[in-house]
């Protein structure tokens, strides 16, 4: 598909339809065709008919193309092909229930978060603003973390937004507390120097999807951006990422990328 796309699946759940709602505004900011996906949701003339009637109502409200898919197999695995074939700019996908240990364990909606290729919004909420005013990014000293800023400017500047950048301090030593203090005051500077409104906190604890997730909320923010991981340790595995508990538990949409590989450093080098 060579026109920018964004691939919203579509399932018998409110939530979906929820997500398709705040697809419209991004559809008409990126000038992108809203693609709708079905899997294995039953009897295909009646999906195909489902599908046929929200495209209507899709393409009504966003004043975007919008196109269908019906495909059989596992809901999961075949969204992350249909994406690899139509390369979206974002998948739009509703989440309808806690993410529990249990379900982890196979073929689900984290993997295919943590594993995707493509940037990923995932809308576990019911209410959600018409638009997005502020954009959440927290900050640490990974390499992945410029991928996050530069995505929120980009994303800022289409919607008009202010970045909320938080830092939280739960390294041990002083050197490490310093050496983010730092970095977050040099994202800062980068992003006003592109233009775009921002404000930094930092915060100390070690909880920090709960810091993340409270602050959130306290911002008001739309969207949370995160880098998720495509690789887990046994550790993490099982007891949880910061990542994936951001993703289970947050009522604010979270935009996950996978990082990219790239050489790191604690100096903010912007692309």
């Amino acid at each position: 598909m060579n026109s920018n796309c964004i691939l919203v699946p579509i399932d018998s759940t409110d939530q979906t339809i929820i997500a398709l709602a705040q697809s419209y505004n991004l559809a008409k900011l990126t000038n992108s065709k809203i693609v709708l996906l079905s899997v294995d949701e039953g009897n295909q003339k009646d999906i195909e008919r489902k599908l046929g009637e929200l495209a209507k109502e899709a393409h009504k409200k966003s004043g975007m193309p919008v196109e269908t898919m019906v495909r059989k197999g596992n809901v999961y695995e075949e969204i992350t092909k249909v994406a690899d074939v139509i390369n979206p700019l974002f998948i739009v996908t509703g989440l309808t229930s806690k993410i529990s240990l249990k379900k982890i364990i196979g073929q689900n909606a984290f993997r295919m978060v943590r594993e995707s290729k493509h940037p990923i919004i995932t809308i576990r909420g019911k209410v959600h603003r018409n638009g997005c005013k502020n954009i959440l990014v927290p900050l640490d000293l990974t390499k992945e973390t410029r991928e996050k800023i530069d995505k929120a400017i980009e994303l800022a500047k289409l919607f008009g937004a202010d970045i909320r950048v938080v830092s939280v301090l739960s390294q041990k030593d002083e050197e490490s507390e310093n050496k983010l203090i730092s970095y977050s005051n040099q994202v800062w500077k980068h992003i006003k120097d592109q233009g775009v409104r921002a404000t930094i906190k930092t915060v100390r604890g070690n909880d920090i999807s709960k810091i993340v997730l409270d602050y959130a909320y306290e911002v008001e923010a739309d969207l949370i951006l995160i880098m998720s991981k495509d690789k887990l340790n046994l550790k993490e595995f099982f007891l949880g990422t910061t990542a994936q508990r951001i993703i289970n538990e947050s009522e604010i949409p979270v935009l996950s990328m996978r990082p990219m590989e790239r050489k790191d450093t604690t100096v903010f080098v912007p692309y």
